[in-house]
């Protein structure tokens, strides 16, 4: 008997494209996602990398360095270079980029923005051995004056890290904060000298906008950011190690 060749329908061709579709979509879903985790990965070192940074230049001049320029865009002239520390602060106040290029780090995070960097008026301005005791913020002013560092043990730092914007506080008198603005780069300064739109989220907001508060907290579809913080304890030990302090 004659068998007769049977082939494909067009609804069986139609529900195979489809289950290859959700298949692919879903292999594209885990890769988008692996390739997002490995770039926070890779940008938490960097964080990391670059707070060792900051407390090996303190151990070696005295004080921590003031922000670079956002605005500068790379290969310019002073670009990732630290803007000029003052008796009173940073010249152009105290919140900027990290200055890459007087650390010797990489300019940008895993996603090619620049990390956004506060520094404490106290733990940056210039050294001064005549310096009196009363003006290192302390609520005791230590006996002697530090003559090699801009800070004293007892010197607090300016800003805060919370759980929210206007949550519980994670760390007080922090000397210097770092941020990545994470995968959506909002508020983020580029290698170009300019900057990514404003954030929505009142947290991220609280990471780019300039003033001394800053937000770590979980991941959302809102708020990506990624934050690090010198820790005052760990900058201290490290300046008594190093013989700038006490």
């Amino acid at each position: 008997m004659k068998r007769t060749a049977r082939g494909f329908s067009l609804v069986e061709m139609a529900v195979v494209l489809v289950i290859f579709g959700l298949l692919l979509s879903g292999l594209m879903m885990t890769l988008t996602a692996q390739q997002a985790s490995q770039r926070a990965q890779e940008t938490r070192r960097l964080l990391t990398q670059a707070k060792e940074a900051l407390i090996g230049y303190a151990t070696i001049n005295g004080r921590l360095p003031c922000p670079a320029d956002p605005a500068l865009a790379s290969g310019a002239a002073g670009a990732g270079a630290e803007r000029a520390p003052t008796a009173t602060g940073c010249t152009g106040g105290q919140s900027g980029v990290l200055p890459w290029a007087t650390l010797g780090l990489p300019e940008h995070d895993a996603w090619a923005r620049r990390i956004t960097y506060r520094v404490s008026a106290l733990h940056s301005r210039t050294v001064d051995p005549a310096r009196a005791a009363s003006q290192y913020g302390c609520a005791t002013p230590p006996a002697t004056a530090p003559a090699q560092s801009a800070f004293a043990l007892c010197s607090p730092g300016d800003a805060s890290v919370r759980v929210a914007a206007a949550g519980a506080t994670l760390a007080g008198a922090v000397p210097a904060v770092l941020v990545s603005h994470g995968g959506n780069g909002f508020g983020a300064s580029l290698p170009a000298g300019t900057a990514m739109a404003a954030s929505g989220d009142a947290d991220e907001i609280a990471n780019h906008d300039g003033d001394a508060v800053f937000v770590d907290r979980t991941p959302s579809d809102t708020y990506d950011d990624l934050t690090d913080w010198v820790a005052s304890p760990v900058l201290m030990n490290r300046m008594v190690q190093s013989g700038r302090l006490p």
